[in-house]
């Protein structure tokens, strides 16, 4: 950013900036195909499966090429009405290891 005197300014921690990565976990059997949460994903991360649950119904999975898009938005955690789909911050899964 530039300020009106010309000085050009930076965030101080700029260099530990970046997109947050984030791991989606579904709940296959919760699933009752409302779609919600892959129509709304701004990364369209997640696709309908084949396979059908317990209930009859085909629940979201991963897009083949979409393993490590999701950016932590949590949207489809507020949208999904059966709670069947959540996210975690896949930052996390590395520093506890």
């Amino acid at each position: 950013m530039t300020s009106a005197d010309g000085i050009v300014r930076k965030p101080m921690d700029l260099d530990r900036a970046g997109v947050p990565e984030g791991e989606v976990h579904i709940i296959t059997e919760r699933c009752k195909e409302c779609g919600y949460c892959i129509e709304y994903c701004p990364e369209k991360v997640l696709v309908y499966s084949k396979e059908i649950n317990s209930r009859g119904y085909h629940f979201p999975m991963i897009a083949e090429d979409k393993a490590t898009s999701c950016v932590l938005c949590k949207f489809c955690d507020l949208i999904c009405p059966e709670l069947a789909i959540y996210t975690t911050d896949a930052s996390d899964d590395e520093t506890q290891s």
